[in-house]
């Protein structure tokens, strides 16, 4: 189980030099970004997300086939691609299950064929939402034996007892997602998983899920789209599982108890999906009895439960606010998240004591600038103890790539994409294109 290097350059001058690197799975939104680290040379600090469908899908197919299942997190390990083939070759593997996107897959492709060099009896198994889209075109055109669409738990299973081919959706249902084996975790790299925001992190610390799915259809927005649903159009239900409090209980005893993680930050779609979901994960954390905080929406919930969280021992909340303006939010975004009530439940869990991280994304189809300024104007009444502003990055399994793909969307009236409409995969390199439009202003 694969998370291959993904190095792009250096960047600076001088002894200022630094490389650029990117992060695929285990964040929603792939991206590059300018690293500590360096190739075979890691250096705590870089943001790193925990690759959960990976970590998952390890542990499930070591139970289910009873063979050896490796899990090789290369942005973890910070290795270069030169000893990420040598691992692949001396491990002569059966098969290696790569995830990817649209923003890495012109590195990934170039390590497919590397890979088949050196391994040529190795089956190369693609997952993740790069085969949400034609899927087939990967298997006429690389060396590539088998396309996984959605998480992957059971579809790597069958590949293993001899599937090929592209294989569609075939999620975990409530009951198998809690009678699963725990997420892969291991010595080397355990600790090294970070993330910063909202503020008041103690590291080490784990990043979990609770639940899996989201309800709601972000234009932008990947997993519940491809990996935990079949919604790339936002025209049809999805669903939500949660972990039940016994599983997640026994879970973060175990985490905790075995790397001596300092906090839990719980990285759920939407973590606040309803007051019953966020009490029973309020028990859990008492009995824990490590601060954590977690991805939530402002609306989801009444304003007296985030006292209830704080209560818990809950420090910090990360809210997707995406646009100041409502009529983006609403006819573009199509998050359908009232900006006002968002104000107040900022206001609130900030009363508390608590930290709100906001996240903010320009250059949207249809998007006028100034709708962008309106947003930065948003952002900066907000008081944020801490926020990130990025591009409307376009991935293959969202509504936004078929945006462009069929030239409108029935639930996103206002999404166009016109001639000031920028493509970009990658989400900061496009808010870098249009950073110097909103310094202007």
């Amino acid at each position: 189980m694969s998370n291959p290097p993904w190095w792009v350059g250096k960047t600076g001058r001088f002894w200022r030099r630094r490389w650029i690197a990117g992060v695929r799975a285990g964040s929603r939104w792939p991206f590059t970004l300018t690293q500590r680290s360096a190739p075979d040379r890691f250096v705590d600090g870089d943001y790193l997300p925990y690759p959960f469908f990976l970590g998952y899908a390890t542990t499930y197919m070591r139970r289910e086939t009873g063979e050896r299942v490796d899990f090789r997190d290369s942005i973890a390990l910070r290795e270069s691609e030169s000893s990420y083939l040598e691992a692949i070759r001396s491990g002569d593997y059966d098969y290696i299950f790569i995830e990817s996107a649209s923003p890495s897959w012109e590195n990934d492709l170039k390590l497919v064929h590397k890979i088949h060099a050196v391994a040529p009896r190795t089956r190369i198994v693609l997952c993740g939402p790069i085969t949400a889209h034609d899927p087939a075109r990967f298997l006429e055109n690389a060396p590539i034996h088998a396309c996984l669409q959605g998480e992957y738990e059971k579809l790597a299973v069958k590949v293993a007892r001899g599937a090929s081919g592209v294989l569609a959706h075939d999620l975990l249902t409530v009951e198998e997602m809690n009678s699963a084996p725990f997420p892969h975790f291991d010595d080397t790299i355990a600790h090294r998983y970070r993330d910063d925001n909202p503020l008041g992190q103690q590291f080490p610390h784990a990043q979990v899920w609770s639940s899996r799915g989201c309800p709601f259809k972000c234009i932008f927005c990947v997993w519940p789209a491809t990996m935990t649903g079949n919604d790339p159009e936002g025209t049809a239900a999805r669903r939500v599982r949660h972990y039940s409090v016994e599983y997640m209980e026994a879970f973060l005893r175990e985490i905790v108890t075995k790397y001596k993680y300092r906090s839990i930050y719980f990285d759920d779609d939407t973590f606040n999906l309803g007051r019953s979901h966020v009490q029973r994960m309020c028990t859990v954390m008492r009995k824990i009895g490590l601060p954590w905080s977690a991805m939530c929406r402002a609306d989801t919930i009444p304003l007296d439960v985030w006292a209830e969280m704080k209560d818990a021992g809950c420090f910090g909340v990360k809210l997707g606010y995406e646009s100041g303006s409502q009529y983006v939010v609403d006819n573009i975004v199509n998050k359908h998240l009232d900006l006002e009530q968002a104000r107040l439940a900022t206001q609130e869990i900030k009363r508390l004591g608590m930290k709100v991280h906001g996240t903010f994304t320009y250059g949207l189809p249809g998007e006028t600038h100034e709708q962008m300024l309106e947003t930065r104007r948003y952002r900066e009444s907000l008081g944020l103890d801490s926020y990130q502003e990025s591009g409307t990055a376009e991935i293959e399994g969202t509504p936004l790539h078929r945006l462009r793909l069929d030239g409108s969307l029935a639930n996103f009236s206002g999404a166009i994409i016109d001639k000031g409409y920028r493509r970009e995969t990658d989400g900061n390199k496009k808010f870098q294109m249009l950073v110097e439009d909103l310094r202007k202003n």
